[in-house]
């Protein structure tokens, strides 16, 4: 799902939130509240219902609901409880608003100069300026659901033009055109890197704009 709300932009499926260009970063508890919520909206989800969702099968009380609901706030500037997008239904639970949101698609998000594509089977991933985890964690910029893909897998950064990657320490990886790599390493498009089984391609697009889905001759690991 992707969707716009004010000058925010969330890609659950990439886990990803932005403000304009900007990438705003949440705990992965927080992020996964905000993902139910706008997935439900305008639904009221009760208390009970969100700590199962959101820490299923922990037990934890509702103080930790109320921190990720305030770091969300916090991080889009609402600091009001039945006025903004994330509201308080009092003596219940929290509710995100249908009002101002819309649904919208990868190519949306504005973004001046090139577009940085990953891009793999069944997976495309836009990486803007700044740093970008690739692992299984959940919260990560890159999520790549594969148990041989350690939870903090590799780097990707970039910088305008300048992109790189590097391994962190990774059990199985990482390889740019079929090399291990062992050290900062810098992507040109059309490289092929291979997280521990995934293979993806870096590929760039000039100005903002949508992109096919690469589609690869041989099945991922």
């Amino acid at each position: 799902m992707r969707v716009r709300f004010s000058e925010y932009y969330l890609d659950t499926d990439a886990r990803q939130l932005f403000q304009g260009a900007r990438e705003v970063h949440l705990s992965p508890k927080a992020f996964e509240l905000l993902k139910v919520l706008v997935e439900n909206r305008p639904r009221a989800i009760s208390k009970a219902e969100l700590l199962e969702k959101i820490w299923p099968g922990v037990f934890v009380s509702e103080a930790s609901l109320a921190r990720s609901v305030s770091e969300i706030r916090e991080a889009i500037g609402e600091h009001s409880r039945t006025d903004g997008f994330l509201q308080t239904v009092h003596g219940f639970g929290y509710r995100f608003a249908s009002q101002g949101v819309t649904d919208t698609h990868s190519g949306s998000l504005p973004v001046d100069g090139p577009v940085c594509w990953l891009i793999g089977r069944n997976l495309e991933f836009r990486v803007l300026d700044g740093e970008h985890v690739v692992g299984r964690e959940p919260g990560v910029s890159i999520r790549l659901d594969s148990p041989k893909v350690s939870r903090n897998h590799a780097r990707v950064t970039v910088h305008g033009r300048a992109v790189s990657i590097e391994d962190l320490a990774s059990k199985n990886g990482t390889f740019v055109g079929g090399v291990r790599i062992s050290q900062v390493t810098s992507l040109n498009p059309g490289d092929e890197i291979q997280i521990g089984p995934i293979r993806l391609q870096f590929k760039v697009v000039e100005g903002p704009g949508n992109t096919e889905t690469e589609v690869w001759s041989r099945e991922q690991l």
